[in-house]
């Protein structure tokens, strides 16, 4: 069982998880308005470079030879430029060249933003795997600060995210809802 960069071969189970993690911000980030638009249009994104849904901004947790869990970083000053593709296409989809993303990262973070296990591997501890690998990436890249947002009723995620460090810092909103953005020193 290993922790490694996503590789295209690996699409249809990481865009799953990736739909998983996100749900409704992947309506609002693709403009789709079915579950298999979205699929649709992560998957094309995931093989693409450049954008926020690469596959190279994405761990994945492999246990056998299956894709069991990922987790999706990258630093919140690429954040303009990596969601450049994403905010291009939703304004021709909605002809609205004003239209802009809600803001997840700070710019001196680097920044979870999505973590998905398979509920077939679930209780495992690969979700704490996914994100102590993040952490170490961080570090290999010399940051400093890590961070993620949890949706305010999310009790048991945020629970496992303060057993590992992370502290609350503010309230943001992101597609209309409440999340608390926590933060960790590493």
């Amino acid at each position: 069982m290993t922790i490694r960069t996503a590789q295209p071969s690996d699409a249809v189970a990481v865009v799953q998880l990736l739909f998983d993690a996100i749900q409704d911000i992947g309506y609002q980030l693709t403009g789709a308005k079915t579950q298999e638009e979205v699929l649709d249009a992560l998957q094309q994104f995931f093989l693409q470079p450049g954008n926020r849904f690469s596959h190279s901004n994405i761990l994945v947790k492999i246990a056998g030879e299956n894709v069991a869990g990922m987790i999706l970083c990258y630093h919140g000053s690429e954040a303009e430029a990596i969601d450049k593709p994403i905010r291009d296409r939703l304004r021709r989809l909605k002809n609205d060249p004003a239209l802009t993303l809600d803001k997840e990262a700070d710019e001196d973070e680097y920044y979870i933003d999505a973590l998905a296990v398979s509920p077939v591997w679930g209780g495992r501890g690969f979700g704490t795997e996914l994100i102590q690998a993040a952490e170490r990436q961080a570090q290999r890249r010399g940051y400093d600060k890590i961070a993620l947002n949890v949706e305010e009723y999310n009790e048991r995620a945020r629970s496992l995210y303060t057993k590992l460090g992370y502290s609350t810092d503010k309230e943001t909103i992101i597609n209309k809802k409440t999340y608390y953005h926590m933060v960790k020193q590493i």
